[in-house]
């Protein structure tokens, strides 16, 4: 009947959906075997291959006296299996795969993921809430962590340096909540991004010369628009014989150079002390000599401490921050001044970010789903009571190819930025004549 009404495809989608709540129950029925059958102690002590072959030969076990399986089907339960007691659950497969960048669970059967900027619903169901809940205090038990009702949000970061946020009920109204933004070991170098289009050849030498030459940036864009990427990708161009201090919350940047100290924010403990901010950091930074200060990202009270750092010997620093475009970005660093609680005129503390800051890089996700820069603006003074900006280079749109990909470039403005004189003082040469003459950065 369904055929006849044209709902054949209805009807595999019906048959298909049975099947997985069989195999999902199937899964469930032997975790619970395993669960009381083997010693979860001694599987810590093996290594993880050990631990994965002895839980694959106990569950094969159970699911011969259960429901006999063959070839694929009987592989694809025992790795659930597997998941299950080692990993985490129906999120296991989502986490091992390369192209997957972020995970997010919102109820049992509506998990995301995001590939290439663009989020898909997956086929990853959990049995229930309750299972949500068992992954999630699998994820932070670990790390020392815990979620309950006077607890009910976690953000740590996993073993593998991803970042996980987890909110439960009651602030999760209808189920627990999990987020993962994987971690991506390597990192992306600036010849990736060229290539991606997030930069062109141009702007990735400017933005080198304005490193080198000590030159104070602060990288702004919305979550997910790549900052910690681009941050990344610019602290290559740090030398290799300055000492570099890193403070985070939590550790995501891979430095590359020797010299580096990596410093992480602390939480409360179960008792609410032990808190180590990331002002507290900043401000214990500035006692162990660094030649430059990377600031994972500036949220706070920090960033008071961070606009002293840049202005009292420590150039060359660079920050990210939470903002739609380079006069937001200086709007919310004044904000978070202000909000601090210090008793400044408003005029004092934009002439010290007038003074403290060089350059804004402003990083976007676009509606393809791209990570781009779009803007890359020098802050040239105070003009009466306004921190004053200069765009060097900003993004043209030129519309959309037949697969629905972006097209355009950062182009430069025309407008020599202050800065040059400082990038020949420190020998990186004046490269904006062969820019603004049209030539390209061939020969820099």
């Amino acid at each position: 009947a369904a055929a006849a009404a044209g709902g054949s495809g209805l009807m595999v989608l019906v048959l298909a959906d049975n099947r997985d709540q069989r195999q999902r129950q199937l899964v469930f029925d032997i975790h619970e075997r395993l669960v009381q059958d083997l010693d979860v102690r001694q599987l810590d002590e093996l290594s993880g291959e050990h631990a994965r072959a002895e839980v694959m030969r106990a569950a094969a076990a159970v699911l011969d006296e259960v429901q006999p399986l063959r070839g694929a089907a009987k592989e694809e339960v025992l790795g659930a299996v597997v998941n299950e007691v080692l990993g985490f659950g129906p999120l296991q497969p989502l986490l091992d795969d390369v192209d997957v960048s972020e995970v997010m669970v919102n109820g049992p059967t509506e998990v995301y993921c995001e590939r290439a900027g663009v989020l898909y619903e997956t086929s990853a169901h959990f049995r229930d809430a309750a299972h949500i809940r068992r992954i999630a205090d699998r994820i932070v038990s670990p790390l020392g962590r815990r979620l309950d009702e006077a607890s009910p949000m976690v953000d740590a970061r996993l073993p593998d340096g991803s970042r996980v946020n987890i909110v439960i009920p009651p602030v999760a109204v209808n189920s627990p909540t999990i987020t993962i933004r994987k971690f991506r070991a390597g990192g992306f170098g600036v010849e990736e991004l060229i290539r991606f289009g997030s930069l062109t050849q141009e702007v990735a030498a400017f933005l080198e010369a304005a490193v080198v030459s000590k030159v104070n940036i602060v990288i702004s864009g919305g979550t997910g628009s790549g900052k910690t990427t681009l941050l990344n990708a610019l602290s290559s161009f740090l030398p290799e014989d300055e000492r570099i201090v890193t403070i985070e919350d939590p550790v995501e940047l891979q430095l590359r150079q020797r010299h580096v100290v990596t410093l992480e924010a602390r939480p409360p403990g179960t008792d609410g002390k032990g808190e180590v901010s990331q002002r507290d950091l900043v401000r214990n930074t500035l006692r162990m000599r660094p030649d430059r200060i990377v600031l994972g990202e500036v949220r706070g009270a920090e960033a008071f401490d961070m606009m002293q750092a840049m202005n009292t010997g420590h150039e060359g620093s660079i920050t990210t921050v939470h903002s739609n475009t380079p006069r937001d970005a200086v709007s919310r660093i004044e904000n978070m001044i202000m909000m601090a609680g210090f008793e400044l005129p408003i005029r004092a503390i934009r002439e010290q970010i007038a003074s403290a800051l060089h350059l804004v890089v402003q990083a976007a996700r676009m509606t393809d789903g791209s990570r781009r820069v779009t803007q890359v603006t020098e802050v040239t003074g105070l003009e009466g009571d306004v921190v004053s900006l200069q765009d060097i280079f900003t993004f043209v749109h030129r519309g959309t190819d037949a697969n629905g990909k972006l097209m355009g470039a950062l182009e430069a403005t025309g407008v020599r930025p202050n800065m040059a004189d400082r990038f020949i003082q420190y020998g990186m040469g004046d490269p904006w004549t062969p820019i603004f003459a049209g030539k390209g950065a061939s020969g820099w």
